[in-house]
């Protein structure tokens, strides 16, 4: 489930909503890239800064600069594989709820 910035969690859990999104769209693109069948020559940096973006997850909030520098890398890596095209729009959506990126 999909939530605006500065809702709050139903549950009373705390959690931030945008860390619960992250990590469910971390989790499916996780999945879906190792059940991915064909081999490209970044799938390591993928799988590398997809287990990084799980890892924040865990610890908190993430830092922003961090999680644009793991989503382009996976984008760049895995970005011309159009069966995870779904899933990482999906994680740019996720990462995008910490906010906008940064004007020059």
């Amino acid at each position: 489930m999909l939530r605006s910035l500065g809702q709050r969690p139903v549950t009373g859990s705390g959690e931030d909503p945008r860390v619960a999104e992250l990590r469910s769209a971390v989790s499916r693109l996780r999945r879906q890239l190792a059940a991915h069948p064909a081999e490209f020559p970044d799938r390591a940096v993928a799988e590398d800064e997809l287990a990084a973006l799980a890892a924040m997850t865990v610890v908190g909030t993430p830092e922003i600069p961090r999680l644009r520098r793991s989503l382009l890398l996976i984008a760049g890596a895995i970005g011309s594989v159009s069966a995870l095209s779904r899933s990482l729009a999906d994680v740019r959506h996720a990462v995008e709820l910490f906010g906008p990126p940064p004007r020059n």
